[in-house]
């Protein structure tokens, strides 16, 4: 046997510095988390919210404008919302809903919102979200909401019609979709299995690169691959996570038809939970209304958001379902209810409307 190179000296030096700084970085860790837990004490006792994103936010923020590198910030910010989301397990861990199973962009915008110690619940469907996070089986939920190329995700708005919860923040994701498979070839793929918006996002790669193959519409992508897992001729569109979780290969990365396509997801919780977020001067505030089924109705709708200089950053219309051609109508507006020319312009809203519900004000994630 040849013998073992011997290290340069320079890098053992070096690789001990790194030893003495770990040994220091888990010494001061430590300390943060049982300062942490005592917090938790006090929170316990006050009956105050354990998690506060407008608190997260602002010791990252923080923490970024003091780095000097040569670390770069969005890494400095990760590290930190782990670190954070450690020492609120310690607390109080948070339980929070999402589309499952594993290796979703539900997932993904959970973790990237609440960190990786988030004790997360996973949901057959979005309608399971809604209904976790009303019953308080958990205390967060997540849900997609739209996508830029696909539009909304209609069963989202039609859920939020009824539910109790309301929405208190949004995780902007860029997506990434890969054709999946347990062979490394597009060769005799005979069915394609992902989320309807995802085979909607990849229509045009599939028409060019797999024609014959159906495309099957199910759950989620995360259960698109755990099912072609299971069966030599299909094939999956999912993220890399999926595919790893699920032993596939990619047999073609990045094959959603627009380079840039993001999906918004929406962060619900009951108010009892967590009550409406301070405004930060970048707010959404999102509404559900119907209007009288007259002439000039969708005008006086408009009417009193021109009039306080609020602009409308989303109109989405979805049938009432009463028979009567009758819509309710999901608007974003830019701005937050404590801002005085928001609230008279939600005044005089709620007086033209027939129905009028305020599903949440939060920060606006770019």
């Amino acid at each position: 046997m040849p013998p073992e190179p011997v290290a340069n000296p320079a890098l053992l030096d070096l690789r001990t510095q790194i030893d003495s700084l770990d040994q220091q970085l888990l010494t001061l860790l430590n300390q943060r988390a049982r300062v942490a837990e005592q917090v938790g004490e006090l929170k316990r006792r006050e009956g105050t919210p354990f998690f506060r994103p407008d608190r997260v936010a602002q010791v990252i923020a923080k923490i970024r404008g003091a780095n000097q590198g040569p670390l770069k910030g969005e890494h400095v910010a990760a590290i930190w919302r782990e670190i954070m989301s450690a020492c609120l397990a310690l607390e109080s861990p948070q339980r929070v809903a999402v589309l499952g199973p594993e290796g979703t962009f539900c997932e993904q915008a959970a973790i990237e919102y609440f960190g990786g110690a988030a004790d997360l619940i996973y949901c057959s469907s979005f309608d399971e979200v809604f209904h976790a996070t009303a019953s308080g089986g958990a205390q967060y939920g997540v849900v997609g909401v739209e996508n830029m190329t696909e539009g909304v995700v209609t069963r989202s708005l039609d859920l939020f019609l009824h539910t109790p919860t309301h929405v208190v923040g949004e995780v902007s994701l860029l997506i990434r979709h890969n054709l999946v498979r347990k062979q490394n070839s597009l060769e005799g793929i005979e069915a394609v299995l992902a989320h309807p918006q995802a085979l909607a996002q990849c229509q045009n790669w599939l028409n060019k690169h797999l024609p014959q193959a159906e495309r099957r519409a199910v759950s989620s992508n995360a259960e698109g691959a755990r099912l072609a897992a299971e069966n030599p001729a299909w094939a999956a569109i999912c993220s890399e996570r999926a595919a790893g979780l699920f032993g596939h290969h990619i047999v073609a990365h990045a094959v959603q038809d627009e380079a840039y396509n993001r999906t918004r997801f929406a962060v619900i919780c009951l108010p009892q939970t967590m009550a409406m977020p301070p405004v930060t001067g970048r707010d959404c505030t999102s509404l559900i209304v119907s209007v009288p089924n007259k002439p000039g109705a969708m005008h006086d709708l408009l009417v009193p958001l021109k009039t306080h200089g609020v602009s409308m950053t989303r109109l989405e219309s979805r049938p009432a379902r009463t028979g009567q051609w009758e819509y309710y109508f999901y608007i974003d507006l830019d701005g937050h209810p404590s801002q005085p020319h928001v609230a008279a312009a939600l005044a005089e809203l709620r007086q033209i409307c027939a129905f009028f519900k305020m599903i949440g004000a939060y920060p606006i994630k770019t």
